[in-house]
């Protein structure tokens, strides 16, 4: 663990997040596992307790990369994202709180609006309420393409804008979120427990990719599960791999591509399409831990994590880690889900 620290403290943070994020067991959900069959001992890293905008894991990548953009002079974020994304959402409350004006490419055709609700609901609600002046564009398949385009057109008015990747995805991004990894060796270590695994959702990359790198040199005996929720889990991998490598290169650090485990088979039909056992799991998680999940990410996260737990992935005696990546706003634009009136 003091490897760890050690390396990251080489990098600045801007502040804005509230941490450490507070680490609790889930008792009940446990319990309620247990009863059909054997069940891991759970916890929850509430990564949805990061601070400002409702938090979330993209908050801590921020903290790290906005320091880089403030160093230049930026007067402008840009970034993008699907209308409901959770990443879009923390860049512009960063953007607010450090008092930047924030751009973004709203994506359109990536995903079917479900509802009526979700063009104006939760992120998009939040997006406007924080001030970011939103773009629509159509989805091709790139995901950073429109953000950078966006900035040339920024740049060539005069601003200067810093890009922003999807997802906060890049080396820097991954480097950032290694620093999860200190907090939770810490942690268990405050409760006597060494994690058999680390679950989370994966989608783009640079979450999974900095745990992979930090429990290499704090957690060498818990294995990083990545759930993918983007129905592509071989791009999904292979982005991991290429963060996680770039990531390694600036802690100085070795990297083993034997680390990068990516589970497919729980994203549902499609990305941002929930399936029964997203809803499952959000339900589960809500009722018996109070945890609100959302329908792209940390419900398809858990629905992974359960269905390991009833294939006996582990034992009874182990520990397994379940990392909340937050995102509790976009659950208001799929409530049809959950309230049919």
């Amino acid at each position: 663990m003091s490897r760890l620290a050690e390396a990251l403290a080489r990098f600045e943070r801007v502040g804005l997040c509230i941490l450490p994020t507070p680490f609790e067991p889930m008792k009940r959900l446990t319990a309620h596992l247990a009863d059909a069959g054997s069940c891991p001992r759970l916890w929850v890293k509430r990564e949805d307790c990061t601070g400002p905008g409702f938090g979330g894991n993209k908050l801590r990548k921020l903290d790290y990369v906005l320091h880089a953009a403030l160093s230049q002079g930026v007067d402008t974020l840009v970034s993008g994202g699907v209308v409901q994304s959770n990443s879009q959402r923390q860049v512009a409350a960063a953007a607010a709180k450090l008092g930047l004006d924030c751009h973004l490419a709203v994506y359109h055709g990536r995903v079917a609006p479900p509802s009526p609700d979700y063009e104006l609901s939760g992120n998009a609600l939040l997006n406007r309420l924080f001030g970011a002046t939103l773009h629509d564009v159509p989805w091709d398949g790139d995901r950073n393409g429109a953000i950078r385009a966006l900035a040339e057109t920024l740049r060539a008015r005069g601003r200067k804008p810093y890009v922003v990747p999807y997802g906060v995805s890049d080396p820097l991004g991954a480097v950032a979120y290694a620093s999860t990894i200190v907090e939770i060796a810490a942690q268990c270590a405050a409760q006597g427990i060494v994690p058999k695994a680390i679950v989370h959702c994966t989608g783009s990359a640079g979450t999974q990719a900095g745990l992979v790198v930090g429990a290499r040199l704090a957690l060498p005996g818990t294995r990083i599960v990545g759930i993918d929720i983007d129905a592509e889990p071989e791009r999904v991998r292979r982005d991991v791999v290429s963060y996680g490598r770039a990531a390694a290169e600036l802690l100085g650090q070795p990297f083993d591509e034997a680390d990068v485990e990516v589970v497919a088979g729980h994203a549902g039909p499609a990305y941002g399409v929930p399936h029964a056992a997203t809803v499952e799991a959000i339900r589960l998680a809500a009722r018996l831990e109070a945890l609100v999940l959302d329908p792209v990410y940390s419900g398809k996260g858990l629905a992974g994590l359960l269905a390991l737990i009833r294939a006996e992935r582990w034992s009874a005696d182990d520990d397994v880690v379940f990392i909340h990546t937050g995102g509790a706003p976009a659950l208001f634009a799929y409530r049809h889900l959950f309230d049919p009136h």
